[in-house]
């Protein structure tokens, strides 16, 4: 339980912790838009989740099950279940995805 929390509250500080990195002496604002994401967010937390690493590493077969159709909620559904709350992942998902069909065509 206590490692789910700490994934829960990592998740949830990482974006702030990168626009404090950027920019130390700004303030940031939480604004009710933010406030219902982050709640959104923990509300959907899984006990059985995977990191930016392990969803990275598994990124190329996963484009490849897209491609080809196949029920990625059935084959990978960690790394599906990570892309859907992970905007960093998600951007790497679609630059790949966009590589390999412009590679392709």
């Amino acid at each position: 339980m206590a490692n789910s929390i700490k994934k829960i509250f990592h998740f949830l500080i990482n974006p702030f912790s990168r626009a404090i990195a950027k920019n130390p002496h700004k303030k940031i604002k939480l604004d009710l838009p933010t406030l219902k994401q982050m709640v959104h967010e923990v509300m959907t937390t899984d006990l059985k989740e995977i990191t930016c690493g392990e969803c990275y590493e598994e990124l190329d077969q996963y484009a490849e099950f897209v491609l080809a159709g196949k029920d990625v909620s059935a084959a990978m559904p960690l790394v599906k279940q990570h892309l859907e709350h992970c905007p960093d992942c998600r951007e790497e998902f679609e630059m790949l995805l966009n590589a390999i069909q412009s590679v392709s065509k």
